[in-house]
Order: C-alpha cells, then sequence, then structure tokens
C-alpha cells in the first residue's frame, strides 16, 4: 500500500469525514485566482481535517511522552512513524512522486499543532522538509523520484547541510568545496548543527565549487544531492541543546565524498540561488511552529492562572496577570496572521521573502515573550521541571537563531522594504 492512499484512509477514520482532494492548486487555499473571491480567514474542509489530525496527534501521543524525551535526548522515531502513517510528514512532496502535494498553507496548519505538542518532534519533522525543499523547487525528474519518491515508501528522514563551525548566517563564507573529477565531484570540508544529521538516507549539500576566491556567492556554490551511507562521511556525536533536545543535531565531517554529477543540482554555480530560494518556502512553517509553542505556553499559563489562587482569588482576577495573558494572547493571534500571509504568498505563486522574513523574526520573538511570561505567570513552580512551562522557554530560543537569526530576518526585511522605494 503506498504512503498516500495509508495517509487517506488513516485520517478518514480519524476525522469521520471522506477523503476529496489532495491538489495543492492555490484556489483552494483562502480562494486564491477564484473570479470574484475576495479574502477570507475560513479554512476548506480539507484543511479543517489536516489541523484536526494533526491536533489529535499533538495532544494524546505527543504531550504525554515530550517530558522524557526532552529529558533523555532519545530520537522520538515512534513519534516520527505515526506522524509519516497519518500523513503529517513530507506534506510538500508533489503527487508526481508519490506524495500528497499540500500547498505551504497546509504545512503550516499541521506544523503549529505539531508544535503545540513538543517542538522537538515538530522540529525533527519538519526539517524534513528543508532538506527535500531544494530538490523540490530545482530538481530534475529524476532526481525528485528517485529521492523524494523514497519518502513517500517508509519513514525516513533527510537532512540540509548548509551551516558551518565558521559559516552560519554567513552563507558565503562557507569552506566546504567540491572539486570535480571526470563524472564525479569529490567533496571535503565540515558542516555544523545538522538537525537530523545522524538520521538522514540523503543530505542536500551546499559546496563551493569555483576556485575564485573572488567569485560572487552566486556563481561559486553548487547544491549537491548525497547519500548518507556515501563512504568518507564520519558523522559526529549527538549534540545536547538548551532546549529541543529530542531532536537530532550533529556535526558531519565530508572527507574525499565522491558524488556523481547526476547529483547537482540545476547546474554548476546554482547552488547558492536554491539554497536562499529554499528558505522562502520553509520559514513560514518554521514561523508557525514558533506560533505553535507560543499558544501551548499561553494555555498553559492561563489554565494554571484559573487555577492557583493568592489573596483569596484565583491569580487570573488580579488585572497585572490578566493583562498579561490579554498581552501574550494578541502576540500569538498576530504571530499566525504573519505565518499564514507568507504561506498564502508560497501558495499563490509569488515571491514571498518579505512576508517570510517578517513572520519568521516576528514569530521568533513572540514565541520567546510568551514562554517567559507563562514562567512568570507560574512564579516559583515555572522554574521548576515538573512543570511544562520551563521546557517551552529552552524550546522557544532556537527560534531566534536557526534558518536565519532574528537579526539577519530584520536586514532582508529593511532590504525588501528600502528596495520598493528604490525601485
Amino acid at each position: 500500500m503506498s504512503a498516500l492512499r495509508a495517509a487517506r484512509q488513516m485520517l478518514q477514520t480519524i476525522t469521520g469525514h471522506g477523503w476529496r482532494s489532495h491538489s495543492s492548486k492555490p484556489a483552494q487555499n483562502l480562494h486564491i485566482g477564484k473570479p470574484g473571491a475576495g479574502f477570507s480567514f475560513e479554512l476548506t474542509d480539507e484543511q479543517k481535517e489536516f489541523q484536526a489530525t494533526a491536533r489529535k496527534f499533538a495532544v494524546e501521543e505527543i504531550i504525554p511522552v515530550a517530558a522524557q524525551y526532552d529529558k533523555t535526548g532519545e530520537y522520538p522515531l515512534p513519534l516520527i512513524k505515526r506522524a509519516w502513517e497519518l500523513g503529517l510528514m513530507n506534506s510538500h512532496i508533489p503527487e508526481s512522486c508519490g506524495g500528497l502535494g499540500l500547498g505551504s498553507f497546509e504545512a503550516c496548519l499541521i506544523t503549529e499543532e505539531l508544535a503545540y505538542g513538543c517542538t522537538g518532534v515538530q522540529t525533527a519533522i519538519e526539517a524534513n522538509s528543508l532538506g527535500q525543499m531544494p530538490v523540490i523547487i530545482a530538481g530534475n525528474e529524476h532526481q525528485q523520484k528517485k529521492y523524494l519518491g523514497r519518502m513517500t515508501e517508509e519513514p525516513m528522514m533527510c537532512a540540509y547541510c548548509v551551516t558551518e563551525p565558521g559559516a552560519g548566517s554567513d552563507v558565503a563564507g562557507i569552506k566546504t568545496k567540491a572539486e570535480k573529477k571526470g563524472d564525479e565531484y569529490v567533496i571535503n570540508g565540515q558542516k555544523m548543527w545538522i538537525t537530523n544529521g545522524g538520521k538522514a538516507n540523503w543530505y542536500f549539500l551546499l559546496a563551493r565549487t569555483s576556485p575564485d576566491p573572488k567569485a560572487p556567492a552566486s556563481k561559486a556554490f553548487t547544491g549537491f544531492i548525497v547519500e548518507a551511507d556515501s563512504p568518507g562521511i564520519q558523522i559526529g556525536r549527538k549534540e545536547m541543546n538548551m532546549g529541543q533536545r529530542c531532536s537530532d543535531t550533529r556535526g558531519i565531517v565530508f572527507e574525499d565524498v565522491r558524488v556523481p554529477k547526476e547529483n547537482v543540482l540545476i547546474a554548476e554555480g546554482a547552488g547558492f540561488k536554491i539554497a536562499m530560494g529554499a528558505f522562502d518556502k520553509t520559514r513560514p512553517p518554521v514561523a508557525a511552529g514558533a506560533v505553535g509553542l507560543a499558544k501551548r505556553a499561553l494555555d498553559e499559563a492561563t489554565r494554571y492562572a484559573l487555577e492557583r489562587k493568592t489573596f483569596g482569588k484565583p491569580i487570573v482576577e488580579h488585572q497585572a496577570v490578566s493583562f498579561l495573558l490579554a498581552e501574550m494572547a494578541m502576540k500569538v493571534e498576530l504571530a499566525r496572521l504573519a505565518y499564514q500571509r507568507a504561506a498564502w504568498e508560497v501558495d499563490a505563486g509569488r515571491r514571498n521573502t518579505y512576508y517570510a522574513s517578517i513572520a519568521k523574526a516576528f514569530a521568533g520573538d513572540i514565541a520567546n515573550q510568551v514562554a517567559t511570561d507563562a514562567v512568570q505567570i507560574f512564579g516559583g513552580n515555572g522554574f521548576n521541571t515538573e512543570y511544562p512551562v520551563e521546557k517551552l522557554m529552552r524550546d522557544a530560543k532556537i527560534y531566534q537563531i536557526y534558518e536565519g537569526t532574528a537579526q539577519i530576518q530584520r536586514m532582508i526585511i529593511a532590504r525588501e522594504h528600502v528596495g520598493k522605494f528604490k525601485a
């Protein structure tokens, strides 16, 4: 049975609705493209089904075990397998490769709900989308069917290998080199902070192919698909991070790794544009994950404020606490609108760089603010591991760092904004 058929049947069972369509055509996303149709906040029945399925999975299966995974740092393979069975993974993979072919908007709805359960689990799942995206946007038919197709046949991970020990925000500073020898490229270098690095079946890898140190980034780098079991690949130890601890993060060394020329995406020199183009598609889901965490923090804080009593009444009745909850709610709602606009732009077929960076920057910031405020509402209990909000506070920080720091997003936003006036 194909993964697509299994996912359809599973969703039918859970939601109690008949399956309709897995089309990612823009017209299904907020009425884009329908003549005379205006803006709408109403989700389609299909979108509601995916949202409900992801929410049920998060509440019933992720939340009960999230604290244990955080404590042990163990990779959440049983949850990943379950998410795959439910059709909640690899949502971007085209139908031509056996996937569901969902739009960015649907992917974000799913991501927010998974992140509500645990952002460590959500990051492990969402990292697949980042690894796949260069192949989706730049791979030829053979590459897509070979590498995306296999991910629809069984639960399998991939990874996005760009960051290096000395090159994070400064992508143009990448030192990993790929030298062409006959029909192959020989890759040497080191990557760092690679999510799913020790679990991936294959990697998207960005390497320098131009021998000219003064070559512009737009021509100096090439994107490759690299099989994870290739000779010469050395996978480092799992890093124990501040938060999202069950996500697998590692350094990877490439020593004389041979990659066939058939695994080059588009052409030599096109890698930088491919890598940056992937971020426009994946930053909205990252923002959605941050919103999911913030919503969880808000809900936990609200429930606690209704139960905890001081001075003879629930603390929610103290204006200081109720106003804090109001501020948290405002931030969650506005951040959700930001990621939905960014995803909407993708599905409309428009360049969304400006909106993607706004969504990522704002959602990352408010996730940290809301999680911190939740700890404050819990008081001393919030500082204790027996309560859920300290984990949320630790998990939130990475949203201001990975897939482009909060500062890089502001640079992009400023560039795009000012560019409108210079055009």
